[in-house]
């Protein structure tokens, strides 16, 4: 083994202890002795094994209610010295210094303080000094001590002894631990100065995310890919094959649409953008009307619904290929015929998405923004046009809205009966959104007389409304903003037209 190093002395002070006790019993098995605090003193000898107090070493007892306990020379000494280092050896024996060559340690539950709306004083008091200060100091000795600093290592340090056939770490494993460690320091003081950070403008960016996953690849064949993250948290996959990158931006996209609508919904997205959707009293029922928007883009789509994808849907939901399909449950019949292509990812959403801050690589930097959590409803449609919106037209402009919102800019949706009939999205002016729209709604066999029209942007002239009347919509719903709105509003008064502004913009680049 490289560099191999003993454990005669393991300190160890944990507030986690499920799993702790296979690891001391190997220990305690492999004669190695036991130095510790407090309650994780009393639990060890509770296993019958014989364990020095820290305060009887350092001859200090844990002090000012606990927050000074292993700051002590005697016991960063015995980590931080250098075992090959003459003068170090000569200061620990002047000082009767003990080598430590484990660590097992674990930090105060911050986050989940913060989490619990603990006031600020039971937060602070959650900011752990002396455990950050030993795991530090371990890792930054690995070449001759071994540090544990979560209870996500004790399994991997029992395998580690195991197949050391002995209380035993080899370099290459320490330097592991020690990596594993600082990624625990480093998350750990993120959070704290995120806390504290949140009370004013943001002066820095500190992003800690575990869960790191390797992809086949990123977005393309020849670039590297990685998720940082707890996707297991949100789903649960009960079938298919691994998911990559391009399945997750789907998939993240696909939670937010579905996420906007609180009636029995299907959607169909390709490429981040909806192609297909539609609110109906059943799944069946939503499914055929989602896929109808564009059967053509729902070949090798992801497929999404806020309900039970039931026996029927499962049916005619098997009759096309597709890659992903997310729902909150399957009935048994229709998971038996879902999972008849070995490739289908199938997925339960858990939760929905509820990240607050959306981030983005830019230039040398990074852009930060608040996630677009907004959602309009008729009390935020300010009627602009002498023609009024009908009770209809308000639900199919507030549907369409939600859409458009989640589409790529410039985006024009148009939609009737709670069914997204075409959008035009991505393109470089409003205009060619539009006809993209008008064109690919034709091409589907749609009528768009009565149809309504959503945009994500303001009209910065009245040509948009122009085709679309011309096309036979009748409603608009639109941010307004533009130093022509009147010219919009004057063409919409003139032709009949309805039209609602929002005074929300939803620009998604």
């Amino acid at each position: 083994m490289t560099n191999a190093k003993p454990i005669k002395t393991a300190l160890v002070s944990v507030f986690h202890k499920d799993g702790l006790d296979e690891i001391l019993a190997f220990l305690n098995k492999n004669g190695v002795k036991f130095l510790s605090t407090g309650g994780t003193q009393k639990f060890i000898e509770e296993l019958g094994y014989e364990c020095e107090l820290v305060e009887d070493l350092t001859g200090y007892p844990s002090i000012l209610g606990g927050r000074v306990k292993t700051l002590h020379p005697k016991v960063f000494g015995g980590i931080l010295n250098r075992r090959d280092n003459n003068s170090d050896r000569e200061q620990i024996a002047q000082y009767e210094i003990p080598e430590i060559d484990l660590v097992i340690v674990d930090l105060y539950p911050f986050t989940q303080t913060v989490e619990s709306g603990a006031s600020q004083a039971e937060i602070i008091e959650k900011i752990d000094i002396g455990g950050i200060s030993l795991i530090r100091a371990a890792a930054k000795n690995f070449n001759d001590v071994a540090i544990v600093a979560s209870k996500a290592q004790y399994a991997p340090l029992l395998e580690m002894l195991k197949e050391n056939q002995g209380a035993v770490t080899t370099l290459e494993q320490r330097y592991w631990l020690a990596k594993e460690a600082f990624a625990v320091s480093s998350g750990y003081d993120s959070t704290i100065f995120n806390y504290f950070d949140s009370k004013s403008r943001p002066s820095a960016l500190r992003v800690s995310i575990d869960g790191a996953k390797v992809m086949r690849y990123g977005e393309n064949p020849h670039q590297k890919g990685f998720f940082f993250g707890d996707f297991d948290k949100m789903f649960a996959q009960l079938h298919g094959k691994e998911i990559s990158y391009n399945n997750l931006l789907d998939i993240d996209a696909a939670v937010s649409l579905i996420g906007e609508f609180d009636d029995l919904t299907f959607a169909v997205l390709k490429h981040n953008n909806a192609c297909g959707l539609a609110s109906r009293e059943t799944v069946a029922k939503a499914w055929r009307d989602a896929l109808a928007g564009d059967p053509v883009s729902a070949f090798g789509g992801v497929l999404v619904t806020n309900a039970e994808i039931d026996d029927e849907a499962a049916e005619e939901i098997n009759n096309i290929f597709f890659e992903v399909i997310i729902a909150p449950s399957y009935t048994e019949k229709a998971l038996e015929i879902l999972k008849q292509k070995k490739n289908r990812i199938i997925l339960v959403q858990k939760s929905r998405l509820d990240t607050k801050m959306q981030f983005r690589s830019c230039l040398n930097g990074a852009l930060v923004q608040e996630r677009d959590v907004r959602v309009e409803d008729k009390s935020d449609l300010q009627q602009a046009t002498t023609k009024s919106l009908s009770e209809s037209q308000i639900d199919d402009l507030l549907f369409a809205n939600k859409i458009v919102k989640n589409s790529k800019s410039n985006a024009i949706v148009l939609a009737k009966g709670k069914q997204l009939m075409a959008s035009g999205v991505g393109q470089t002016s409003r205009v060619d959104a539009l006809k993209q729209a008008i064109a690919k709604a034709k091409s589907f066999g749609f009528d768009l007389n009565g149809a309504v029209m959503a945009s994500d942007a303001f009209f910065p002239f009245a040509d948009c409304v122009e085709i679309a009347h011309e096309a036979g919509i009748d409603a608009v719903i639109q941010p307004g903003g533009s130093i022509r709105d009147a010219e919009t509003t004057e063409y919409c008064n003139a032709n009949n037209i309805a039209m609602g502004i929002t005074g929300i913009r939803h620009f998604k680049h």
